[in-house]
């Protein structure tokens, strides 16, 4: 149950990264993640608690320890599955093939909160971490429809790179053909003339 905190806690720092590589529904979807979160948090700590104050209470009463045990199990259980209502809406962010149904409304107001505090996150970040998260906002910003899987923009980059090697190679060939007609229209004027026909002189026989 303590082990909510930690996972809040960096889940929420990270919130502005994986908004970033996130298309609308997904957006839509982390939005609902973060909100379940700020909501059903609370109940991971009252297990901790109560756990905590249930060991204390069947060393101290041992005939209790039947009632806080069972007390105990039905509240793991039913934090149980609120960890599995808030991670249902976290698993569609990044997974489209987990995506049956449309993204929930946009939480704004309720999500206000949250706002403030990444742009307050924001100011405190080092400016290589802005830098950063500037990159991924420009990958966002032109219009048309993005590659959102990882493996998408591997094969993109990797038919960027053969292009490029081909470019390369073009260049390469145009200045080889450049170079020899070069030296081959040098070679022409430098040629020596071909000498005209020396004239034949006939000699002036007597008749």
């Amino acid at each position: 149950a303590l082990s909510a905190w930690p996972t809040y806690h960096y889940g929420e720092a990270g919130y502005d990264r994986v908004k970033a590589m996130s298309d609308p529904a997904g957006e839509q979807w982390l939005d609902e993640h973060m909100a379940r979160g700020e909501k059903m948090i609370w109940l991971f700590y009252v297990l901790a608690g109560v756990a905590a104050v249930g060991v204390g209470a069947v060393l101290k009463w041992p005939r209790t320890s039947f009632a806080i045990t069972l007390g105990t199990l039905v509240l793991g259980g039913a934090t149980l599955g609120t960890g599995g209502y808030i991670a249902y809406a976290g698993g569609h962010v990044r997974h489209k093939e987990f995506r049956f149904e449309p993204p929930p409304q946009a939480r704004e107001q309720e999500h206000h909160g949250h706002s403030e505090h990444a742009e307050t996150q924001r100011t405190e970040t080092s400016p290589a971490q802005q830098m950063e998260h500037a990159g991924h906002d420009q990958m966002q910003q032109p219009a048309g429809e993005q590659p959102k899987s990882e493996e998408e923009r591997k094969q993109l980059e990797a038919s960027r790179l053969q292009l490029e090697a081909s470019r390369l190679q073009l260049e390469a060939s145009r200045k080889q053909l450049e170079a020899a007609g070069g030296a081959s229209t040098s070679a022409s004027p430098t040629g020596s003339p071909s000498n005209s026909p020396p004239e034949h002189k006939h000699d002036e026989h007597p008749h």
